[in-house]
């Protein structure tokens, strides 16, 4: 059975991947716009004053232009940063320096505060590969995020920023697997469920 969840996910990723690669530079700047707008929308409504996010790749949607307005607005942000034991250390961002973690990751530069600093955060942004209308996330195979947010005791709401095709029926799914209360896309905001 978790063969069959495993390879069903591979394959889907390489889909999204692909997908997402041959993206025109027309469609990623529209869909930055809308993302942005959207995100700067989310954290304004929850009244968010510490975000735990994530610096975004070329073929992700963008989290740049959210990151540089919430710096802007004195809203403290927290980047990621992979561990070799599979976790996430976090580091304050401050719209300056970056540098690649240990898989290849955009992180910040400036001092890494540990793990447990993700739970001081009043909202938390992730990546995703894909999000169903349950809220369950299928991320890109390498369970940082889910260990992350399996490890906390109580957490802010958690959205993730997807492509609007991204987000679908169902996706294929494991027992580590952790859920979202909600998503972002360049045309909206959908909160899909309270769990906790």
């Amino acid at each position: 059975m978790t063969d069959d969840v495993s390879h069903d996910k591979r394959a889907l990723r390489a889909e999204l991947r692909e997908r997402r690669r041959i993206c025109t530079a027309k469609e990623r700047e529209e869909s930055e716009a809308g993302i942005t707008a959207n995100l700067v929308e989310l954290a304004t409504r929850l009244g968010s004053t510490s975000v735990a996010a994530y610096l975004s790749t070329t073929d992700e949607p963008q989290t740049r232009g959210f990151l540089r307005w919430a710096c802007e607005h004195d809203i403290t942000v927290l980047l990621p940063i992979s561990r070799a034991d599979g976790l996430l250390d976090w580091a304050p961002y401050d719209g300056e320096g970056e540098d690649k973690d240990l898989i290849g990751m955009p992180a910040p530069t400036s001092e890494v505060l540990g793990p447990i600093a993700i739970n001081d955060v009043d909202l938390i942004i992730v990546p995703a590969a894909s999000v169903d209308r349950t809220g369950m996330r299928m991320g890109w195979g390498r369970g940082y995020f889910d260990k992350t947010l399996g490890s906390m005791e109580t957490k802010p709401p958690v959205y993730a920023v997807i492509f609007d095709n991204e987000y679908v029926e169902s996706v294929p799914t494991e027992i580590h697997d952790q859920p979202v209360n909600g998503i972002v896309t360049p045309s909206g905001i959908v909160t899909i469920t309270e769990h906790n």
